[in-house]
Formats: structure tokens, sequence, C-alpha cells
């Protein structure tokens, strides 16, 4: 029997796992070692065109089996792929890793693979905004109870709310999109990152091992190339990376910590399948098993973006090997439980249903009291004394809060309409305590949010990758 990662069977999208296989890792390897070959050969090394081809159409597939076996007289995973597909490609053999160290293509691989997992989240955070936005403008103006402390306070609105997760969907794209767009490439640096190898290859021309760099960096698609370096790229950039992970983690464990608390009350409820089965025990159980699931991972993913600080802050001057297995299990995971969050995240935001009768149920309850400032002041302006009057509804509201607290409906409307002492009426105080009087700017905040910052943010990008496939409920 053998271990199954939860991470590849059950949460991490198809998308993900195909960024950080080990053939997207290994054909990186070898595309790296063809770039290599085929620029020196443009800069005057004595590769053949032929030698380049060979190295070419023997890409594909790797030899598992045969690496495996060099490696274990080796111990060295890069020499062990060396040597195999210089089995494979005898005529190229002389010219493959020349010049190079290991963290040519582990470092540079792994920078691909970063820049490849983020553009997946990226693409999964903007299907999350695109979806909660149309969940938010829906319900822009339906007012809510407000909480603070998870204490009953000021009303808002539904929408309102859905805009606060939002907006933190919002801050973890565009730092997204900057990591993205600003991660450097190792390039060829060499066993220090002196590149004193290739310079001595191009017989001391600085330009060539210039042009070199650039052009290996250039074919992967990266702008940006360390200019300094040793060995390895410094982790700071993996630290970086998974900051931006973190910040996701963060921002969807909020969210589903207040979808499980609505969930609870019954003013909101997650997507629930056609045969879904909340308890194996309580046939009438509908779990929030979505919202549980990112509450879960991202614990797992905040653990592991603790990782890489350590690490970076563990490096011996050029390079030390201490990193190496550590961040084979950080790197991937962490990727891995992000997407199975996001994931997450479009499901519950394309199938999120509210019940508004139970929202209005809340607000029944508890909008007579927050409303007493109201009937105050409205008192006050029809000549009643302040204090007399706050002394009235003061003990009116306790009369009715035992109600509440014994189960009954609030009646603070009913009494002080009937109190003599307190000069308005049935029409008035309902008018006073009307929910949408207590919301404030709420429904134009979230239009205002939705079609000046969202939309636009939305339709300049245009989803330019594959819309992100969400588990099924």
């Amino acid at each position: 029997m053998e271990f199954e990662n939860p991470l590849i069977s059950r949460y991490a999208g198809p998308a993900m796992l195909r960024a950080w296989s080990r053939d997207a890792k290994y054909v990186s390897w070898r595309r790296l070692w063809i770039a290599l070959a085929d620029e020196q050969r443009k800069l005057g090394l004595k590769i053949t065109p032929e030698q380049v081809a060979e190295l070419e159409a023997g890409l594909e597939p790797v030899p598992y089996a045969r690496v495996r076996e060099i490696e274990k007289q080796t111990r060295h995973d890069v020499m062990a792929h060396v040597l195999a597909w210089c089995e494979q490609c005898p005529g190229a053999a002389g010219i493959v890793h020349l010049g190079a160290t290991s963290a040519y293509v582990t470092d540079n691989a792994d920078l691909i693979q970063l820049r490849e997992g983020m553009r997946i989240l990226y693409a999964g955070l903007l299907d999350a905004i695109e979806a909660f936005s149309g969940f938010a403008r829906r319900n822009a103006a339906v007012p809510t109870l407000g909480f603070t402390h998870f204490q009953p306070a000021q009303p808002t609105t539904i929408g309102k709310r859905a805009c606060m997760w939002i907006q933190d969907m919002l801050f973890d794209a565009v730092d997204l999109e900057r990591r993205i767009e600003g991660l450097p490439f190792l390039g060829v640096k060499g066993t220090t990152g002196t590149q004193a190898s290739f310079l001595q290859l191009f017989d001391g021309n600085h330009g060539k091992v210039v042009a070199l760099d650039r052009a290996v960096a250039g074919r992967f698609g990266f702008q940006n190339l360390l200019p300094i370096s040793g060995q390895t790229y410094t982790r700071k950039l993996d630290q970086q990376v998974l900051d931006v992970l973190s910040g996701i983690a963060v921002t969807a464990s909020k969210l589903a910590h207040d979808l499980r608390l609505l969930q609870h009350l019954g003013e909101l409820e997650e997507p629930f399948g056609k045969g879904q089965v909340g308890s194996s025990a309580m046939p009438y159980k509908r779990n929030p098993i979505l919202s549980e699931r990112i509450c879960g991972l991202a614990r797992f993913a905040l653990t592991l973006c603790q990782n890489p600080p350590l690490t970076a802050a563990s490096q011996w001057l050029e390079r030390s090997l201490d990193d190496s297995s550590n961040r084979r299990l950080v790197l991937p995971q962490a990727f891995l439980t992000c997407d199975g969050i996001v994931r997450a995240l479009v499901a519950i935001g394309r199938g999120l249903t509210v019940y508004p009768e139970v929202v209005q149920a809340h607000l029944d309850v508890e909008l007579p009291f927050l409303a007493s400032e109201s009937f105050l002041m409205a008192a006050s302006e029809k000549g009643e004394s302040r204090q007399d009057a706050h002394e009235v509804i003061r003990e009116l509201a306790h009369q009715a809060r035992g109600r509440v607290r014994r189960g009954e409906s609030n009646d603070l409307l009913e009494r002080l309409a009937a109190d003599p002492r307190l000069p308005l009426n049935a029409e008035e105080l309902k008018t006073l305590a009307e929910p949408k009087r207590f919301t404030g700017r709420a429904a134009e905040q979230v239009f205002g949010f939705l079609d000046f910052q969202i939309q636009p943010y939305l339709a300049e990008r245009n989803h330019l990758q594959a819309k992100t496939t969400a588990p099924e409920v």
C-alpha cells in the first residue's frame, strides 16, 4: 500500500497538478539544456545544429526508470538526468550542461513552475472575484444584521458584506499580478554566481556571457534577470511568492469562517449537491463542507508559508544544500493547497444561496433595539425630555428583551406605541425602524466598488486563461 497525497487526489485541480508534475519539472530541465546549448552555438561555441536537433528530438519521454538506476549509483539527481539523456542522444553528449552547474536547471525550472503556479492561481482568483461580484450586485441593497464581536450591531447589506470579501481577493490578485510580472530568472550564473565558467568558454568575452544570460531568459519569457546571485537564486524570492499565497489563504479563511457562521444562522448556504450527504448519522444535516475545507487547507497553507523565511534566513554564503529537500516539499504543496482553496472559493461564489426570510427574521429580533436612538431623537424633536424618553425606552426595551430570551417575538415597537409617556405612534415607530434607514451608503458603496474597481479590473484582464474548474457539489 502506498500513501496517497490528498492534495493530489482530492483538492488541487488538473492545471496545477500538471504545473508541478515530474514531467513539468524534468522536461523543463531538458528545455533549459537545449536553450543553453543552442544559444551557446549562436554565440560561436563549437556546437553543431545537428547536436541541438538531436537533443530536441530526444526531449520526451524522460526515461525515469533509467534515471533512477543511475541516481542509485551517483546519488545526484541532476547528473542522473544528464547521463540518462546522454545515453539517449550520444551525438550531443559532449555539449549537454556545458559550463553549467546543477542550479542552472533546478532553480530556473523552479522559477518557471512558480510563475505558472501563480498564473493558475491568478486566473482562479479572477473567477472567484467575478462569481462573488455577481452575488454582491444581486444583493447590494438587501439589509442584513451586522455584527461586531459576533454581537448584533448596526445593519449592513448582504452585498456590502460580500464586497469586503471581494476587496481582499482583489488585493491578493494585484499582489499575484505584480509577482508574476516581476519574477526574475536566475539565468546562467555558474558555481558561485560569478559566471566564470562561461567567461572561460567565451575566451574572456564579457559581452557574449551577458548575451547568453539574456537570450536564455528570453526563450522562457522572462523579462527580468537576477543581476546578482550565488549559485542559486536568492531564497527571498520563495519567501515573497509564498507571502502572496499566505495572503490568499488568509482571505479565503476569513471568508469561509464568515460563511460558516452565516450558514449556522441559516441566512446563507453554500452550494449543496443533489444526493450530497451531510452526515452519516444525521440525515438532515447540510454541512458547509467547502467552507470547512477552505479553513482546513488555509491552516495548512499558512504553516507551509512560514517555511521559506526560515530557509532564506539560513542560507550559507554562496549556497547551502539543506534547502533542497525542504523546498521539494514546501513549494509544490503550497501551490496545490492554495489551488484547492481557490477552486472551493469559485464553487461557493457560483452557488451561494440567500434565505431572505431568515435574514429578515433576525433583523426583526434586533432592529427595534438598534433603532432605539432614533426613537429617542424623534421623541425629543416632539418636545419630550431626552432623559425621560431615554428612561421609558430603556424600561420597555428590557421587558422586550426578556420576551426574546424566552423565545418569543420582539414586541418593543408595540410597547412603545402603547405607552402614553412616549409621543410616537405605531406608524412612526415602524418607519423609524425600517432596515434601510440603518444601512447608510452600503448599497451605493457596493455599486461604486463593483462598477469603478472590480469591473474595469476584470475587463482589462479579460480572463486570458481558462476558467477555473471548481469542485463538483
